[in-house]
């Protein structure tokens, strides 16, 4: 089983910042998610909401928002004071430190920057150790006409036949469900028409127990430490 440390470790250290990448690493995941927006200047950066007031101290959206100023903001702080050094990372330098050393899943949150995404990929040579995947299915769909060779995951609480049924019409690679949704027939039988699995929202040690219980092929979690300790690798 995959073990993807969600944003990092997100219950261990601050979203999205080289020192939760670290923490991730240093415990031993197989791959790292993370989340891409891009400045009003096109830079792609590493930050999950659409704003910047939760993680960090700037405020207002990070699309209309220059690089040059959201660079120096702490990102850090807001978990714990001893971060006051993190920042929000470029994707590209983040893949050129990172990507020889780990696979990462990157979720594209912000329409439009699909190709963008994509050439810096290619750019770097790292295709073979990404996954891309989205919320939004025109996204993950766009994703794969621009590259039939890349792997493509939706991501999805709706588990309903229909919801496979686009999912495997639009050639993606993974179908991704919340932890909570998952049984061992449902994963098996998203299996056996070829799809890889990934579960989502593994909140609790509970929701990544069932998940696991259900047999999906990996799972983006907080406390990637706990989900390793069950699995006999640390």
């Amino acid at each position: 089983m995959q073990v993807i440390g969600h944003r990092g470790a997100a219950a261990l250290a601050p979203e999205n910042t080289w020192a939760g990448f670290d923490v991730a690493l240093d415990l031993g995941v197989d791959a790292i998610e993370t989340d891409i927006h891009a400045t009003s200047d096109g830079v792609l950066v590493l930050i999950h909401d659409e704003r910047l007031e939760r993680t960090t101290d700037g405020q207002g959206l990070v699309a209309r928002t220059p690089w040059s100023a959201i660079r120096g903001l702490d990102a850090g702080s807001w978990f714990d004071p001893r971060y006051a050094d993190a920042r929000v990372p470029r994707l590209d330098e983040t893949l050129k430190r990172y990507g020889p050393r780990v696979p990462f899943a990157l979720e594209i949150k912000q329409p439009g920057i699909e190709r963008e995404v994509l050439d810096l990929v290619r750019t770097l040579q790292f295709m073979e150790r990404i996954t891309f995947t989205s919320f939004d299915f025109e996204i993950a769909a766009r994703v794969k006409r621009m590259d039939a060779g890349a792997k493509v995951g939706f991501l999805t609480p709706d588990v309903s036949p229909a919801s496979v049924t686009r999912v495997l019409d639009a050639g993606l690679d993974q179908f991704c469900p919340p932890a909570d949704a998952v049984t061992r027939a449902l994963v098996e039988g998203w299996k056996g028409v070829g799809l890889e699995v990934r579960a989502w929202g593994v909140k609790t040690p509970a929701l990544m127990e069932r998940a696991m219980a259900a047999g999906v092929d990996g799972m983006t979690v907080d406390f990637p430490h706990l989900l390793l300790a069950a699995l006999g690798r640390i």
